[in-house]
């Protein structure tokens, strides 16, 4: 009776974790690990609400064309949301678009970007702001991101931004100066902690200050007053006067509208963790006296040829000019993922194509496992979740997708299953393939007969004028050992 029992045991436990063919997430349990630069430590992932997850993206300022080293930090937070859904959690998602008071010095000197590029084209703030805003959601989707659930505009929050400058100038950590209200940082004395900075470090490596009036040098603005003698495209009324808001201001008024505060994650570039994050922390805190989030996850930058992108070497480069060069959008999430989110990645033309030559590799060994799924590989895919499940190793997810391909003993039909359940995060869009996999045209058939007949004929001629013919239709011709065999040939986009 006690075998009966534990046979019985068995035979669920394998039923349980039987994958079947669209499965929404394995049901195993696996811990979820991410390093949280708030503690400078790799943890266990825990969030606020059971089974559901806050996340906010710091998202673009829409005054020029995002460049390929902005775009690596978006391909993190969204390799971030589809691990956290591989992982069951049901999860909001929330960008912010920056349309005004993001400075050109990251701070509070300079001028306001948009007014900048409204001078450089000609334009007003607002056609600029929408011109580059719908370049951005284009670049988003060649790059197969998922869609935010909700893209605030700073420009449409500014009642919400005014409401909350308000409330820490109410609770005592705001002051007014000649040119706009200030956010008093040393009344905050844990400000500067995401940064592993203290409040003296904040204020020893702070710029010269432009406003001689601003107490502390790590002082930032939290609405700046229009100047007297010109009006702004962008600027509003406030209980201080015509103007506009501060940059950080829009991240904690918006975030804390479409999340709530605390929620659990916030992501951004390494460039956020000096100023504008904890800038953010900083005015949540004084306005409702908890923190903003319980998350902070930060991507590394992106190089260019071994050194810093900018614009006196001329290598900014955007989406358009890496199509242009003849590498996919794909190719270049591909080469994105090729590095750990955390870690230096170098962008050079050749890795470009190196990208592109193994996505091309990958949708080849798809197209020829045929049309038929079977179940998911559980070892494979619970291999490539534990990969994920390690600080986003992207790295290693890939190896273990290589890996499974190359395993002789695993029938194509779960191979191509579990490709695609892999690319639920890899976002390659490798069903497109599958879709279609193994699937000649009449049309390329008939060329291939009529080639291998001329090769027959050792028509030399013939033969290559039908290979050109074939390729024309989308398709490459390998002459292989087996015989001639075609690929579809896969373009930029």
């Amino acid at each position: 009776m006690q075998l009966e029992v534990v046979l019985v045991a068995l035979l669920c436990e394998r039923l349980l974790f039987r994958p079947a063919k669209n499965i929404g997430i394995l049901r195993t349990t696996m811990e979820l690990h991410l390093t949280n630069t708030l503690t400078r430590k790799k943890q266990e992932f825990h969030p606020i609400h059971p089974g559901k997850v806050g996340l906010y993206v710091c998202g673009p300022t829409v005054y020029n064309i995002a460049s390929i080293g902005n775009f690596r930090s978006f391909i993190f937070a969204d390799v971030l949301r589809r691990t956290l859904e591989l992982n069951g959690y049901e999860v909001r998602h929330v960008m912010n678009i920056t349309d005004v008071g993001h400075l050109v010095g990251d701070g509070d000197d300079g001028e306001d970007k948009m007014m900048l590029a409204m001078r450089r084209e000609g334009k007003s703030a607002w056609e600029i702001a929408e011109y580059y805003t719908d370049i951005f959601l284009k670049d988003i989707k060649r790059l197969n991101l998922r869609d935010p659930h909700t893209m605030p505009r700073a420009t449409d929050h500014i009642k919400e931004q005014i409401e909350m400058v308000e409330e820490i100038e109410k609770n005592g950590y705001a002051y007014k100066t000649s040119d706009g209200i200030y956010f008093d940082t040393a009344k905050l004395p844990g400000y500067g902690v995401l940064a592993g900075q203290s409040q003296e470090d904040k204020e020893a490596g702070a710029r010269v200050q432009v406003n001689p009036e601003k107490r502390n040098p790590a002082d930032f603005a939290l609405w700046k007053f229009s100047p007297q003698d010109q009006k702004r495209d962008m600027e509003w009324e406030s209980p201080w006067g015509m103007g506009f808001p501060g940059w950080h201001i829009e991240c904690s008024a918006m975030s804390e509208k479409y999340l709530d505060s605390p929620f659990d994650i916030h992501t951004g570039g390494e460039d956020h963790i000096t100023t504008h994050h904890p800038n953010e922390i900083a005015q949540t805190e004084a306005a409702r006296g908890h923190t903003l989030a319980k998350w902070w996850l930060h991507g590394a930058f992106l190089k260019v040829d071994g050194g810093k992108m900018s614009k006196s070497k001329q290598n900014i480069y955007t989406l358009d000019q890496v199509i242009e060069r003849g590498a996919e959008a794909l190719a270049l999430r591909y080469f994105y993922l090729s590095a750990h989110y955390r870690s230096s990645l170098n962008f050079t033309w050749e890795s470009v194509g190196a990208a592109q030559n193994a996505l091309n590799h990958l949708r080849n060994a798809i197209w020829g496992m045929g049309s038929v799924s079977g179940d998911v590989h559980i070892e494979s895919m619970e291999a490539f979740r534990s990969a994920l499940n390690n600080d986003l190793d992207t790295p290693g997810a890939l190896a273990v997708l290589w890996d499974m391909l190359k395993d002789a003993s695993i029938p194509n039909s779960e191979k191509r299953a579990t490709i695609l359940k892999m690319d639920a995060v890899l976002g390659l869009d490798l069903h497109v393939t599958a879709q279609n996999a193994g699937e000649i045209p009449q049309e390329v058939q008939d060329l291939m007969n009529k080639r291998k007949e001329a090769r027959e004929a050792k028509d030399w001629t013939r033969s290559d004028e039908i290979r050109e013919q074939i390729e024309a239709l989308g398709f490459d011709l390998l002459d292989t050992a087996h015989g001639a065999e075609v690929r579809p040939r896969y373009s930029a986009s």
